[in-house]
Parts: structure tokens; sequence; C-alpha cells
């Protein structure tokens, strides 16, 4: 608001009667100030609510990890924007990723709304970032509770080349020292943080830490590191003859494999690759390996970064992804049984999402 000022030069007979003017001239400045000062806090705060407004009107910006950003999942992600959009009566965007890094730092800085499917690890470097995001909900085990909410990072070989990895008549780590390993990324729990960790400890005489197993070389303990991008890229990586040893997860490669040996997620189950899965497997088709260490994991949470989403949009979005509705939902959580069924968590392993606390990811803090 812009202030007048106004100078006069007045004859002294007269000064009693500009005195008196000014003094009303004084009255009715300060009147037109505080209606000026009134009417500028009542257009703020109309632009205030204004921006409110169109903060929950807009789109809803989902992230996904590159493991769910592949036109495998493009039905599931869908699914989960019909959802949000009833739950909210607002629309979403998905935002898909080639990195991890971007999907941490996309919920971290705002530009995300929701981060589908993170892992524990992922989800605790966001928020050591901005402890403002948190957890939304997070998948159950096969009886709806957190008691058994687990899935399992693997340490894999190929078939033709898993008798060197025997050990006392079954398969184990001992002899991956030397060779190429292929990681998913640093920011993956079952893909980088666990395995690495498993091997850490079995190697302790090595004195090893994340840092010496990042990199290869004559010098490190791997020959040649590699990192996929994604648990699929990093199996690529094993069934493409690029790694000798690779780390991923069985949920991201259900869509893609076949239990062909042994019981599912147990050291010397052989699984190939099916016939017809979608690129990048499509050229491996039949191609098969061996899981030489097993390893389970905390389901990794489905996370929110309020900047953009109001308390009730939050409740809404939890009230319906733990509801009855969702975890009969077959796109979501599947019946492995029923022939040609897919989806993005098979109901023998995850049945439902539920509510969790973010204490439940300390273990990953530690």
């Amino acid at each position: 608001m812009r202030k007048h000022r106004i100078s006069r030069v007045v004859p002294s007979i007269l000064l009693a009667v500009v005195m008196a003017a000014a003094m009303i001239g004084c009255g009715s400045g300060a009147s037109n100030n505080a209606s000026a000062s009134n009417d500028a806090a009542e257009a703020d705060a109309q632009d205030a609510g204004a921006q409110t407004s169109s903060a929950n009107t807009g789109p809803i910006n989902v992230v996904w990890y590159p493991n769910e950003s592949s036109n495998t999942h493009e039905d599931i992600r869908a699914e989960v924007g019909r959802l949000i959009e009833q739950a909210t009566g607002r629309k979403a965007e998905h935002k898909l990723t080639t990195d991890y890094t971007i999907a941490i730092e996309s919920i971290a800085s705002g530009s995300a709304d929701i981060a589908m499917s993170m892992g524990a690890v992922g989800y605790v470097e966001a928020k050591n970032r901005n402890p403002q995001v948190d957890v939304l909900f997070v998948n159950a085990d096969a009886n709806g509770t957190l008691e058994e909410a687990k899935y399992f990072s693997w340490l894999c070989v190929n078939t033709s080349d898993a008798d060197q990895y025997k050990s006392g008549g079954t398969y184990a780590i001992d002899n991956i020292k030397g060779k190429k390993m292929s990681f998913v990324s640093n920011s993956s729990t079952s893909g980088f943080r666990v395995p690495t960790a498993s091997i850490i400890e079995h190697f302790a005489s090595d004195n090893l830490d994340e840092d010496q197993l990042i990199e290869g070389g004559s010098d490190k303990f791997f020959g040649e590191v590699y990192f996929g991008g994604s648990h699929q890229g990093s199996a690529v990586n094993l069934v493409g003859g690029i790694a000798d040893v690779a780390a991923f997860c069985d949920i991201e490669l259900a869509p893609y494999i076949e239990l062909k040996e042994g019981a599912e997620n147990t050291v010397g189950a052989v699984y190939a690759v099916k016939q017809g899965a979608d690129a990048p497997f499509d050229v491996h088709a039949g191609k098969d390996f061996v899981v030489i260490a097993c390893t389970p994991v905390f389901n990794g949470p489905c996370a929110y970064n309020p900047q953009n989403l109001s308390a009730d949009e939050i409740e809404a979005l939890r009230a319906l992804f733990t509801s009855p509705e969702v975890a009969d939902n077959e796109t979501l959580f599947y019946d492995a049984d029923v022939e040609g069924a897919s989806g993005l968590f098979k109901k023998s392993s995850s049945y439902g999402y539920v509510l969790t606390a973010d204490s439940w990811y300390d273990p990953y803090r530690r």
C-alpha cells in the first residue's frame, strides 16, 4: 500500500486553523489506512484460500520405483490411480522412474504426494531428508497382519554354474569372492542393503563394509560390480551372462518366472524365466537360476508427503486401501493358484494392506 505525503507551507496566522485541519486529516487518514489494511488482509486471506483450494483439487502425483514403472505393471498403476480417485475425488498422475534416487527425492521434496511400494531403506532415506514423509500403509502377510509381512532377498547364480557354489552338499555364498556381482541400486533394501549385510557378516574376517562391495577390481572383494537399476535389471544381468551372481527379490520377479525345482524362497530353489515373459525377459525365456542365499525382509511401505494432501484425504486413502474391497482386488492381490492370474502381490504371501507406524522400520535405521 502506498503512502502519500503532502507538504504545505502555511502562514503563521493560519497555524491554528491548519493544526485543526491536520488533526481531522490525520483521523481520516488513519481510518482510510485501517480500511485499506483490512481490505489487504481480506484479499490475502482469499488468496490463501484459493491456494488451499487449488492445492487440494489438482492431481495427486504418485511416484513408482523402477521395478513398477515397466509396461508389465501398467494395469496395476491404473488400478491404484482409480482407487486414489475413489478415495479423494482427485485424479492420480503417475511419475515413472528409472532410478531409485529419483523416486526417493520425489517423495521427500513433495514433487510426488504418494510413493507406492517403496523399500524400507528408501523410505528411511526419504524421511531423513524430510521428516514430514510418513507411512501411508503397507502390504500385510497372508493373514492380514504384520507378523509375517515379509518378502525375500535372493542371491542367485545361473544353474549352469551352480555346482561351484556348493559347500558341504548345499548351496552357500562361500565362493562368491572375486566373481562378477550385480546389485539393484545402493538405495535398494533387498537388492543391496540386505545382501551386502549378509556378505559382510559371512566374510567377517575380511573386515568388509559397503564401500568395499560397491566397486569391483583386483583389490576389491568382487572382480566386477554392476547395478541393474531395478530388480528386473539385476536379474537380466544374471541370466544374460553379464554377472555371475545377482541380488534381487522374489516379489519383483514373480511376473516373469516360475518355480522349477524345490520350495519357494528356499536355498536351492530353481526358477526359470516363463515362456512369453514381458520385456526385458522376453529374450531369456527358459533360462534358469538357483537361489544360493535367501533372507526375509520387512515389507516396504507406501509413503506420503502431506504437503499437498489434507488430513481428510490421508484418512480416506488409508480407509479405502486397508478395506476388504481392496484386499479382494485381484489386480493388486491375486491368487497364484488361478491359471494366468497376475497382479502386484500373491495372496499366498500378502492379503491386503494394513496400517503401521514409522517405528516399524527402526531396524533398518539401525
